[in-house]
């Protein structure tokens, strides 16, 4: 098998360091290829790249109707928050509107990602909590889904825990294959992961924007997240992340949602196509400028969004000092 295109480098001073494969697709909702570059029937895990089809599990399971769930708690559902005081004030609200604490999250406690919220934490001399782990949105939808199925929270995030068969069909459902056991592993967050095509990947965010191929509940599910993680992006990550930034610049025109080990996913929705791209190395900085070059090229920017993708697309090096020693950049696929 040929090995996938180089589509960023990592040069210091004048000689390039590092390059970095990867592969993208983009699709309509029928599956039709718009662009593509590599091996895109590889499967891969998705990682957090795909919060919000894990979230319809939500809406199969009637938990937006037993806790009329805001535009808010939705977005953190999609979420890998950087721990700011919203994202804590917001998620522990959520939590406590179904009767909740920290204490029934089973995701595990780190650090924020943002630098001044881990400082404030520092100097206050605490802990973090589960709250500030970037997925307690998403495990706070999950524990709806749970309470409006009636079935126990407790070990919510096991394989075989009905909030996790139910979250597997969902996605099963929407990217329109199945997951299969021979491809699952264990997130960063304790549920499981499942392996699929970026293909399929695809698919399911061109689905999820369009409705094209889903049922009405699916399909006003989709609509309600996208529209949710748009109208705020900066619950959906933080300052200055290519997440929120870009969906801050393109509106509601843009779904986007990066994922560990260098996935990012998507949708243009005023086109009707989905997309996703890995990054070979897993490599997050390359996969950021491979997913600008590819918005660049094919979400029909503005001023203003090129502006903040260019940003993205070439992004400065600095040492230790804070010296600009070189770039990351992407490269034509």
């Amino acid at each position: 098998m040929d090995a996938n295109p180089i589509l960023a480098e990592a040069v210091r001073g004048n000689w390039v360091e590092n390059r970095h494969r990867g592969a993208y697709v983009i699709v309509d909702a029928d599956g039709s290829v718009i662009a593509s570059a590599g091996d895109v029937d590889r499967p891969v895990f998705p990682r957090s790249a795909i919060k919000s089809m894990q979230a319809l599990a939500i809406f199969d399971r009637h938990a937006t109707e037993k806790f009329h769930h805001t535009p808010q708690e939705l977005a953190l559902a999609c979420a890998s928050h950087h721990g700011e005081g919203d994202h804590v004030s917001n998620v522990s609200h959520f939590l406590e509107r179904m009767g909740l604490s920290d204490a029934d999250l089973e995701c595990g406690a780190h650090m924020p990602t943002n630098d001044k919220a881990r400082e404030a934490l520092r100097a206050a001399g605490l802990d973090p909590s589960p709250l500030h782990n970037n997925c307690s949105g998403k495990h706070s939808g999950m524990l709806s889904v749970a309470l409006a199925m009636g079935v126990p929270t407790q070990g919510y995030v096991t394989r075989e825990h009905d909030v996790q068969k139910a979250v597997r069909a969902a996605v099963e459902y929407v990217i329109g294959e199945d997951l299969t056991e021979d491809r699952c592993g264990t997130d960063g967050c304790s549920i499981p992961t499942w392996a699929a095509p970026l293909r399929a990947w695809a698919k399911g965010f061109a689905r999820m924007a369009t409705g094209s191929g889903l049922d009405a509940g699916h399909a006003a599910g989709a609509r309600a997240l996208f529209d949710a993680a748009t109208s705020h992006p900066h619950l959906v990550a933080g300052t200055g992340h290519l997440d929120t930034r870009v969906m801050q610049a393109f509106g509601g025109r843009l779904m986007q949602k990066g994922g560990a080990e260098g996935v990012q996913c998507g949708a243009i929705r005023d086109k009707g196509w989905g997309y996703a791209l890995k990054c070979d190395d897993g490599n997050m900085t390359a996969s950021h400028v491979m997913i600008a070059a590819l918005l660049l090229k094919h979400a029909d920017p503005d001023a203003g969004q090129r502006a903040v993708l260019e940003q993205f697309v070439r992004q400065p090096t600095k040492n230790v000092r804070g010296t600009i020693v070189g770039e990351m950049r992407a490269v034509e696929g």
